[in-house]
């Protein structure tokens, strides 16, 4: 078996524009026994922080990551252009993993 039988897979890059969502195949569900949020995926469990989660839920496919650093930077009352580096840091992390879909590219 060569490694030429097998596709290389493209790295998404997950910018401003993007839309992202998760996968079919990945659930966000409460742990009400421990308290707090989990991420499953196959195999996989992933712990968010509380900051991660509130991102993650907005994560909806229609709203831009551009669009979900500006309501939290609102929310928060923090400089939007940190927020959304922030942002893209982590949901590049994710979408690195093949837990995240970077959606369609908004018309911003």
């Amino acid at each position: 078996m060569s490694l030429g039988q097998y596709a290389k897979r493209e790295r998404t890059l997950i910018t401003g524009a993007c839309r992202p969502s998760l996968p079919r195949f990945v659930k966000m569900r409460h742990d009400a026994g421990r308290g707090r949020w989990i991420l499953l995926a196959p195999e996989r469990v992933f712990n968010p922080d509380d900051i991660a989660v509130a991102v993650l839920q907005k994560c909806d496919g229609e709203r831009s990551v551009a669009d979900i650093a500006g309501i939290l930077a609102d929310e928060y009352k923090a400089p939007l252009d940190l927020i959304l580096n922030d942002i893209i840091d982590m949901l590049q992390d994710l979408a690195d993993k093949g837990v995240l879909n970077a959606g369609e590219l908004s018309q911003q």
